[in-house]
């Protein structure tokens, strides 16, 4: 075979050696047509729970935030945990979600190269932040008092992930995909990891103008008692 062959791959840098690669037998609208299906009917779900198993009645953006919470618990579990729980097996393997990770690796060839950050940064978001992101739509249901703290926690960890992952393929020089490529890189890799910036972002802000409230009135009502102790 000529030194110069083209490789029998979609992915970068160009010249890696993936033997063990079969190609998807789905096409990519099928892929994503899929996903975004499930995901529909997910939120869709969750936005009529919201609206009727709440003990209390919630506004428009807080159900809102409980169907994207709904989804993150979707995508962290089911996708992310497959990436970690399989993630030696993607290249070869034709199982639905296994096709999903190798269509996505043509945006960041990183998936199929058994890269520890990221086994690592997916592994925590499958088993902590998604389990989580059930929890929090649970705890904004029940009116928990911990429901702020949940969606804070949640959402930093979400951020702080997504900044690492943005920086390591940086310091790489974004060798792992084709830069300026409208579906798997600008698509696929920058705007679907730039929303969990953008609206974990949110939630932190929503957060802590909630807790700060809480403390605020804490503070004003431990104020009036001592005053009327003195």
């Amino acid at each position: 075979m000529p030194t110069n062959a083209s490789p029998l791959h979609p992915y970068w840098p160009r010249h890696l050696q993936l033997e063990n690669f079969v190609p998807n037998d789905r096409p990519t609208w099928h892929i994503l047509a899929s996903l975004f299906s499930v995901s529909g009917v997910l939120v869709t779900a969750t936005w009529i729970l919201s609206g009727h198993v709440a003990v209390v009645p919630l506004g428009t953006w807080r159900r809102l935030s409980m169907c994207w919470f709904a989804f993150c618990g979707f995508i962290h579990m089911v996708i992310e945990g497959w990436f970690s729980l399989y993630h030696k097996d993607l290249l070869g393997d034709q199982a639905f979600l296994s096709q999903v990770w190798k269509e996505y690796s043509k945006g960041d060839s990183r998936y199929l190269l058994n890269d520890n950050f990221m086994i690592s940064m997916e592994t925590i978001t499958a088993f902590l932040w998604g389990p989580l992101s059930l929890w929090v739509v649970i705890a904004f249901l029940r009116q928990q008092s911990f429901r702020f703290v949940l969606q804070l926690v949640i959402s930093m960890g979400q951020i702080y992930g997504d900044v690492l992952y943005f920086m390591t393929e940086y310091f790489d020089e974004f060798q792992h995909g084709e830069v300026g490529h409208p579906l798997y890189f600008w698509f696929y890799f920058v705007f679907l990891n730039t929303v969990w910036l953008v609206v974990p972002g949110i939630l932190v802000f929503d957060s802590v103008r909630q807790l700060s409230q809480a403390q605020s009135m804490l503070d004003a009502k431990t104020a009036r008692t001592k005053r009327k102790q003195n």
